[in-house]
This record gives structure tokens, C-alpha cells and sequence, in this order.
């Protein structure tokens, strides 16, 4: 049997609890760098705050992937994993930025700085309840959307998830122009980014019960007949290790993985070093305080760069489906990679903050791609009966990348751009120069 077209409206429902979801991603990517060097992060060990994220994501969502495929209950087969992973992350919102507030803020006889570890812990369980609640949307439209709407799904996706970050990334300047309070003693979050984080907890379980009350998913029986697949009773009984299902992968898989190697390791440059980067091109940090004005106005900037971005984002993806007709699914990836890579490089003469709108708005344009392209590609090449467990798998080509990134990325700072933080920004932009030229080692196959 085939799937029948579902309406836009289920379509849009399918996927709106990730809008709040991205939002506490935003608020994480833009804010985690800033975070840390408050409570006293050093900027060559910087990089080393954001291998937890990857990691945990690298953990969880394959197992994510491997239980939900066997998930069965009245609840969804999904939807059990996302209110969980949505209650979680809501917890920890809370939590984590007051890491500096609490009295064991420095434990001088141990030589340790206990806000900072009880900040690293919750940011642990930030992104792995944000996994547990995010890749359940991504295998929702792999199990309910024919493959002719496909596409048009993950399009949605992408634009709600561009929604969501820019909410989350305006957040921070929008509180400091309300009145609250931007700046705070050494070593304690400001509350203009607390209260960010506050609003992104309410408006993510918000979204999340919204979408488990509109939306419902299909039963075992369905899903056998419109996936092809054998009974549920047999179906059980077929339980592949990742080592098996690695082994039988796609080639598409490792291709398409190829690319975002290049591409998250890119990106995860720029969520760490916008900051320092931006507040000593157009803010004139002396690179020592982070409690200065100069570098917690940079972070307010991040934000609304980072917002950019997204904007950027969304009117690429108008334009993506006409690369796509004018050259092909490579060539659309391909063109969307090199645009943004001229938008990391640009920044490094940039000293003008309104200036740095042009180069995000570039970059963009590869976010855009790396968001609709790869599932689309995968899933394409996937049969019904391990989906989200591949996907999850396939979520190790987002996460890896970042970790190796993120262990390569003080001495790369040291060594390579003798300290400057701007200049990661452009060895981001040729990561992506590389990512380009990988894609048209895909091969597209059905």
C-alpha cells in the first residue's frame, strides 16, 4: 500500500513541537561559549565546554532510533521518547544558568570551579534530553509521509526550525532592551540571558504537547502494510546491531556523511568563537574580562548574528527547489556550501557590527542546505523497517564531526591563528570549501 498525501496543516502539526525544541537549541548554541567563559572558561580550552553535546547526541539517538522502531503503546510510538526528552530539557533550562548563583561557586581547597562543572553537567543533560526530543520529529516524517511529500515535510521542518532559532537567539537582547539586567559580577550569568532561558523552557513543552495532541501516529498494522514489512510479531524478532546495520548501510549513508563532517565541523567553529570573535573585531574586548561590557554585548550581538543566520536560512530554502530544477540535489548542496563559506571568510575584514548582517546572511545559505538536504537524500535511499534506527546512526555524521572539532579546535587556535578567534571563522569557511567539493562524491540511489 501506498501512503496517501496528508494535508499541510498535518504535515505542519507533525512537525511544530520542533520549533520549541530549536528554540533551547538556539539558546544553547548561541549561549554555551559565553556561558563558560563567565565562570571563567579559559579561550583555548573553550572548545573542549562543547564535545559533550555531540557526544551525548552520538549516544542517544541511535538508541533513540533503536527502541522507538519497537515502541508500540497508546501513546505513539515516538511520542513517548519526546515528552520525556521535552520534560527533561525543561528542567535543565532552569537549572543551568544560575550555575554561578549557587554557594559552592568556587571550592578554593579542592582548586576546583564548581559552578563551572555543575554548569558542564547540565549542559550534558541539556542536549541529551533536546536529542531524546528532537529525533523523534525527524523519524515521524520518515514513518507517516509518502515520499512524493517528503521533501516538502522536511522544507516545513527546516523553516520551523529556523523560526525556533531565531526566537531563541533574539532572546537575550530582546530582555536587555526591556530592562533587564545584561551585565553581572564576575564569575554569574546576567539575568537578561536566565530569563531567555526561562521563556524557551514554557514555549518548548508548549509546542511539544501541542504537536502530541494534533498528531497521531500509526498503529503496528499500518505501518507494516505501508511500509511492506512482515508482521509486528516477526518484525520483533529482526533486531540488527549497529555493526550489521553500519555493514549494510547505503552508500549514501557514507557519502552524504562525508559532507556533514566537513560541514558540522564548520558550524561548531562558529557557535564557539562568534563571541570572542565579535567582540574584539567591532566591540574592542581586550580578550581578559568577560565580564566587560565590551565582550557581554558581543554576546547580545551573537544572537542577533546567529538570528541573521536563520533568516538567511529561510529565504535560501525558498530558493533551494530552484537550484534543485536549474542543476540537481548535488549542485543545489553543492552551491549552498560554497555561499556560506564566503560568508565565514568575510568576517575576518568585517570591524563594522552591522556589517557581520551580510556574512551570517551567507552563511545561511549553507545551513539551509544541511538542513533539508541530507535527510532528504538518506531517506530516500532507506527502507521502512530500520529507519529511525538508521537515522539515529546516521545522526553519528552530525555529532562525530563536532567532537573531532571540538578536540582540534584550541590547539588549531594556538598554532593556526596564533590565537585570534576570528581566524577559526575562516578555517570554518574552508571546511565548507571541503564539504563542497565531497558532495559530488553522492550518489543517489533509491
Amino acid at each position: 500500500m501506498e501512503k496517501r498525501d496528508l494535508p499541510f496543516g498535518q504535515l505542519f502539526n507533525l512537525s511544530f513541537g520542533f520549533f520549541g525544541v530549536q528554540i533551547a537549541y538556539a539558546l544553547q548554541s548561541a549561549n554555551i561559549s559565553r556561558i563558560f567563559a563567565t565562570l571563567g572558561a579559559d579561550p583555548h580550552s573553550l572548545s573542549f565546554f562543547w564535545i559533550l553535546p555531540p557526544l551525548m547526541g552520538m549516544i542517544v539517538q541511535p538508541l533513540v532510533g533503536k527502541y522507538s522502531d519497537r515502541t508500540w503503546t497508546r501513546m505513539g510510538r515516538r511520542m513517548p521518547y519526546l515528552l520525556v526528552g521535552a520534560l527533561i530539557a525543561v528542567a535543565v533550562m532552569v537549572l543551568l544558568p544560575n550555575a554561578g548563583n549557587f554557594s559552592f561557586a568556587q571550592a578554593a581547597f579542592l582548586g576546583l570551579n564548581v559552578a563551572m562543572w555543575f554548569g558542564l553537567f547540565s549542559l550534558m543533560f541539556l542536549d541529551t534530553s533536546i536529542n531524546i526530543a528532537m529525533q523523534p520529529f525527524k523519524m515521524m516524517v520518515g514513518d507517516m509521509v509518502n515520499e512524493k511529500q517528503k521533501g516538502t515535510a522536511y522544507a516545513i521542518q527546516s523553516a520551523l526550525c529556523n523560526a525556533g532559532s531565531i526566537v531563541g537567539y533574539i532572546f537575550p537582547i530582546f530582555f536587555t532592551w526591556v530592562g533587564i539586567a545584561n551585565t553581572a559580577p564576575e564569575g554569574v550569568i546576567p539575568d537578561s540571558v536566565k530569563w531567555s532561558f526561562y521563556v524557551g523552557a514554557a514555549i518548548l513543552i508548549l509546542c511539544v504537547l501541542y504537536t502530541f495532541a494534533t498528531v497521531k501516529e500509526m498503529n503496528p498494522e499500518e505501518y507494516a502494510k505501508f511500509h511492506g514489512l512482515a508482521e509486528k510479531k516477526e518484525e520483533k524478532k529482526d533486531d540488527p546491531g549497529f555493526v550489521k546495520l553500519l555493514q549494510n548501510a547505503p552508500s549514501t549513508f557514507w557519502t552524504v556523511g562525508l559532507v556533514q563532517f566537513f560541514c558540522w565541523s564548520a558550524f561548531m567553529y562558529m557557535w564557539t568563537y562568534s563571541n570572542g570573535s565579535i567582540a574584539t573585531q567591532c566591540y574592542g574586548w581586550d580578550g581578559v574580562s568577560t565580564a566587560a561590557e565590551a565582550f557581554q554585548t558581543a554576546g547580545n550581538w551573537v544572537g542577533v548574528v546567529f538570528c541573521v543566520q536563520a533568516v538567511g536560512s529561510l529565504l535560501w530554502a525558498m530558493v533551494l527547489p530552484l537550484l534543485e530544477k536549474w542543476t540537481s540535489n548535488k549542485g543545489a548542496y553543492a552551491i549552498s556550501l560554497l555561499v556560506g563559506a564566503v560568508g565565514f571568510v568575510s568576517v575576518l575584514w568585517v570591524t563594522n557590527p552591522y556589517v557581520l548582517w551580510l556574512s551570517y546572511l551567507l552563511i545561511g545559505a549553507a545551513w539551509a542546505a544541511m538542513l533539508a538536504l541530507p535527510f532528504t537524500i538518506l531517506t530516500n535511499s532507506l527502507k521502512g523497517d530500520n529507519m529511525g534506527y538508521y537515522l539515529g546512526l546516521f545522526n553519528g555524521t552530525i555529532c562525530l564531526p563536532q567532537i573531532v572539532a571540538a578536540l582540534l579546535g584550541g590547539a588549531c587556535l594556538k598554532y593556526i591563528c596564533d590565537g585570534a578567534q576570528v581566524g577559526m571563522l575562516v578555517v570554518a569557511g574552508i571546511l565548507l570549501v571541503l564539504g563542497a567539493l565531497s558532495v559530488f562524491l553522492i550518489r543517489e540511489k533509491k
